[in-house]
């Protein structure tokens, strides 16, 4: 099997994080800032739009200034809207941030040595964090104005291969303690992705002890989660309940799942 080109990966990346931006800022013309957004209890459109714009300079912060520890991320945290804020001018700001993460980014190359919160080190980390911090947060805008959201499959994959990646570091995690109350003999999951192409889309979750992994098998868990793969994706970042209604059926543990998800899932509500 021929491995896929590191670079060509990179640049797949950078080039996704482009594309991402411009489909969000497509499927806002016209709205309005203060129309509220569904997955992100208590925001609206502003500071949606705030959020990931400050995502991707915090990104390019690090990357251009090879920064060696932790950078300042008021911008991603601090999205409180202005009194005149509208959508054309906040998605303006929202597209010359990303521009310029994305010529920083191919500027850097996929190898140069920077500060990443997880493992990683370089600005790859960077470059595929972004990708799915837009890709997620596009589907909250496309549902903020009732859009229609799709998403391709190698996109959709190789997300949740990253979700599922964090989920086993216990710094994504509340404690230490939370992390290791989930951990016991014979505990698991498994992920199914229905859509997905053939010899793809399957994930099983050891939880049987440190170190937690995750690999690319069909093996009987403890709790199986089945559904679509954008569905599947919407699930882990908490846009979609593991309910038939929302294409998901848990089968198993149920308890098991909705502790790891919350555990897991920590990192993003930092």
């Amino acid at each position: 099997m021929t491995r896929p080109n590191p670079r060509a990966v990179y640049d797949g990346y950078v080039t996704r994080i482009a594309d991402q931006t411009a489909q969000l800022v497509a499927a806002l013309d016209g709205a309005d800032a203060a129309a509220p957004v569904p997955g992100c209890p208590g925001w609206t459109l502003a500071h949606l739009l705030r959020h990931v714009g400050g995502a991707h300079g915090w990104a390019e912060t690090v990357v251009r200034t090879r920064a060696t520890g932790p950078v300042p991320d008021q911008g991603v945290a601090d999205v409180t809207p202005g009194a005149d804020d509208d959508v054309a001018t906040l998605a303006a700001r929202l597209t010359d941030s990303t521009a310029r993460l994305v010529e920083t980014l191919r500027e850097a190359g996929p190898d140069v040595t920077v500060w990443t919160p997880a493992p990683g080190g370089t600005p790859l980390f960077w470059a595929r964090r972004m990708t799915y911090e837009t890709v997620v947060h596009r589907f909250d805008a496309t549902a903020a104005v009732g859009g229609a959201y799709t998403l391709d499959v190698d996109v959709a994959l190789d997300g949740l291969d990253e979700w599922l990646e964090f989920s086993t570091l216990p710094q994504a995690y509340p404690s230490q303690a939370e992390y290791r109350a989930l951990l016991g003999p014979g505990r698991s999951l498994h992920f199914h992705a229905t859509d997905a192409p053939e010899d793809a889309g399957e994930w099983f979750i050891d939880l049987a002890e440190t170190p937690v992994t995750v690999s690319h098998i069909h093996k009987k868990a403890g709790t199986a989660v089945r559904g679509p793969l954008t569905d599947l994706l919407l699930l882990l970042y908490q846009r979609r309940s593991p309910t038939a209604a929302d294409g998901i059926e848990v089968l198993g543990d149920e308890g098991l799942f909705a502790a790891w998800l919350d555990g897991a899932g920590h990192w993003l509500r930092r």
